[in-house]
């Protein structure tokens, strides 16, 4: 619970005076109806989700793109009667002395100025007297709080710590011994510790979905995939590889002697917006190891299918799909094309008490509230067709399987759909009639796949316009770099219907496949890409 700044200064001891948490997100809600920046329309939307997912109110607007973080800013500090810092954010030396780096990119503040008794940070949110009660006992200071946009905050640390960058980076430990008790020394060196911590805090805040460490011609490259797109963040002396490669492993659970074979590992990153899942890949190259890590942010996960970026006629048509309460519905295209996200917005949608839902996932990605999740382990016996019989022992409504990656996983689905279950899963292909292609070449029965299908929605991401510059005027954004912020999905959607099941079981060419949806009112994606284009998206 929050402290208005009057508050902390006014209170005994002090502490601050709590305001109820259940009435903030409505309060703020309306706020921003009453100021003309959101409609009610949206605020209903976003309160439903807020219920069901926990994330904070002007963490969805924001990521619905219905409001700026800086309008939400601006009405939480109308709200708690606290004063607002538009940026850009300037620190007094002795203010940001005061207040360590990782702190501040982990709780989003940023410190303004100091005197003997008061220490003076701007804060994305007032409400959380964690921090603030840390930051008193660890200053001996009152602290008195203004509201800052999130991105403002961000801004503002990126340029005031920049300095702190090139100081973890020359003095990055080097050992002439490379033995299991040096790597251990190097992973737990100072500089190591808050240099690899900057990397994962910078990636979370810039909204990055991987970074990529990687040795080339004597330096290590640090790259973050943003938007679909990788760039170049900064680059480290070689020698340093060692010891970030043996930081993160420890932080990750692999084991820091062994460099010659690939391995997997996880964590967990506490940011300013919440947690994050990172999964960790290390793979030996020519100069070394190759670390990428993958961020999963449960707060960009869609909660409902209007988020993904469907048509109102084929966001109809899926939910159809998803109603008719059995079938196979299978999410085709190539890696990185957002099939997963679609997957866990069909689920959000089908998750509702009185039904058993269950997902078979390697690796598991998303944490799912109300769902059963099964990670996959070959190690132990765990396979996809293992654990799927297993599944279906389980009296299961809707089953969602990661990815179907062959014959016996596919029958299998394809089974428990004639059978009466629903089944999600994904599917490597270039368009939803290729993925029944795909099948019928893994081997499964056409009688099979025209039986247990029950629809395809194959998908692309895109690029999407900047919300603040549109595209325009990136050059003088501080939102954006290109005048591209954000992906959307593009997509096709083929239903099944007696005529395509006809032609399945009689071993149609993918063209006349092609050509029967089309009949039936499949667009292409093409179509739906022209679509978007022409209404500004992308």
């Amino acid at each position: 619970m929050a402290i208005p700044a009057h508050a902390i200064m006014a209170s005994p001891m002090g502490m601050p005076h709590p305001t109820p948490m259940a009435t903030r997100p409505l309060r703020l809600g309306q706020a921003l109806v009453e100021a003309g920046r959101l409609q009610e329309r949206q605020l209903r939307t976003a309160l439903h989700e807020q219920q069901s997912s926990g994330v904070r109110l002007g963490d969805i607007l924001v990521r619905r793109g219905y409001v700026d973080d800086t309008a939400v800013a601006q009405s939480l500090a109308a709200q708690l009667k606290l004063p607002f810092a538009a940026g850009p954010l300037i620190s007094e030396p002795a203010a940001l002395r005061l207040v360590d780096a990782e702190l501040a990119r982990s709780r989003s503040i940023f410190p303004l100025s100091v005197t003997d008794r008061t220490l003076r940070v701007a804060a994305s949110d007032p409400l959380d007297q964690e921090t603030l009660d840390g930051l008193r006992f660890s200053t001996s200071r009152h602290i008195e709080v203004t509201v800052a946009a999130p991105s403002a905050i961000a801004e503002g640390i990126r340029t005031a710590y920049d300095g702190e960058l090139d100081e973890l980076i020359n003095n990055l430990p080097v050992f002439d011994v490379d033995s299991e008790d040096a790597r251990t020394l190097k992973a737990e060196a100072e500089p190591v510790v808050r240099l690899v911590d900057h990397i994962l805090q910078h990636a979370a805040s810039l909204g990055a979905s991987d970074i990529h460490i990687e040795p080339f011609s004597g330096r290590v490259l640090i790259r973050y995939r943003i938007d679909g797109v990788l760039r170049r963040s900064f680059t480290l002396p070689g020698s340093g590889l060692a010891s970030i490669a043996s930081r993160i492993k420890v932080m990750s659970g692999m084991d820091i002697s062994i460099k010659r074979r690939p391995q997997d590992g996880g964590l967990t990153l506490k940011y300013a917006a919440g947690s994050l899942r990172i999964r960790v890949s290390a793979l030996p190259v020519a100069e070394g190891e190759k670390i990428v890590l993958r961020l999963l942010d449960p707060i960009h996960v869609p909660r409902n299918l209007d988020a993904l970026g469907l048509s109102e006629r084929d966001a109809a048509l899926v939910r159809r799909l998803g109603l008719a309460g059995q079938g196979v519905i299978l999410a085709a295209g190539p890696t990185g094309s957002g099939k997963s996200r679609s997957l866990f917005a069909a689920l959000a949608k089908l998750n509702r008490e009185g039904l058993n839902v269950v997902t078979l996932e390697d690796p598991m990605e998303y944490r799912v509230p109300g769902v059963n999740q099964v990670q996959v382990n070959p190690l132990a016996g765990l396979t996809f067709p293992v654990g799927l019989r297993a599944i279906l022992r389980q009296d299961p409504d809707v089953v969602m399987v990661g990815e179907i990656r062959d014959r016996e996983t596919a029958e299998i689905a394809m089974g428990a759909a004639v059978t009466g279950h629903l089944v999600l899963s994904t599917i490597h292909a270039t368009d939803a009639p290729g993925a029944i292609t795909r099948l019928l070449h893994m081997g499964v029965p056409p009688y099979l796949v025209a039986g247990g299908l029950s629809g395809v929605v194959a998908q692309r991401l895109v690029r999407t316009f900047c919300r603040s510059c549109r595209g325009r005027d990136s050059e003088s954004c501080d939102r954006c770099t290109d005048g591209y912020s954000g992906r959307t999905g593009v997509f096709q959607v083929l239903a099944m219907n007696d005529a395509i099941r006809d032609q399945i079981v009689r071993g149609v060419s993918a063209s006349e496949l092609g050509r029967l949806a089309a009949e039936s009112g499949m667009a292409s994606l093409t179509e739906d890409v022209s679509r978007k284009v022409a209404e500004g998206v992308t």
